[in-house]
């Protein structure tokens, strides 16, 4: 499978991007953000998102991240997002100019949940590969494009049939930043079946 970035299509569309054959750019809008309910009790549902679609339900989905964010909160990463009430990401949260939390997102039926790690303010970097069996899912992440690191697996149930996924970037604050988006490949899926118990 290839990565065609003619096939990718905006759910809300960001007022300055750039879209090229290598290279994606989106600059990212104040107060936009993407939550559902949990422990904030708030509901935010506006940041970008471009994705593609498709029916395959084993796959692979790599994407590499720069970004030069100084603000708390700002984000940019992976996404799978179905609905405004069921969708997962995975990204770098930037907080202050000691730490940053690198996470994970799952959204279903309209609640959040947030799991994160703290990592160090320097990071402008990370690679992410997004893996799909059937409806369970696979965040893993990268320093350096070859070796990853699991963040998370998740069940997502509205994800029965064909599904969108592809990269966003937000800021939940007043701030703006430049996401940049390279080495995008669709691929066989890279995570591999459990070899452990049999299921059930």
């Amino acid at each position: 499978m290839k990565f065609d970035g003619n096939n990718l299509k905006w759910t809300r569309e960001p007022q300055e991007y750039k879209i090229e054959d290598e290279q994606i750019e989106i600059v990212t809008k104040p107060n936009t953000d993407l939550w559902q309910r949990t422990y904030y009790h708030f509901r935010n549902d506006n940041a970008p998102v471009l994705q593609m679609e498709t029916s395959e339900r084993y796959f692979s989905f790599t994407v590499k991240t720069e970004f030069d964010s100084n603000h708390r909160f700002d984000q940019c990463g992976v996404v799978m997002y179905l609905d405004s009430e069921n969708w997962l990401k995975g990204s770098i949260e930037f907080e202050n100019t000691r730490f940053q939390h690198l996470g994970s997102v799952v959204t279903n039926k309209g609640y959040s949940d947030w799991a994160t790690t703290e990592i160090s303010a320097n990071i402008k970097s990370m690679w992410y590969r997004l893996s799909r069996r059937q409806n369970d899912f696979c965040i893993e992440c990268s320093y350096d494009g070859n070796v990853y690191q699991q963040m998370r697996i998740c069940h997502m149930f509205e994800a029965t049939e064909n599904i969108k996924f592809g990269i966003y970037a937000c800021s939940p604050e007043n701030s703006s930043f430049k996401a940049i988006f390279t080495n995008m490949e669709l691929s066989e899926c890279k995570w591999p079946a459990h070899d452990g118990q049999q299921p059930d």
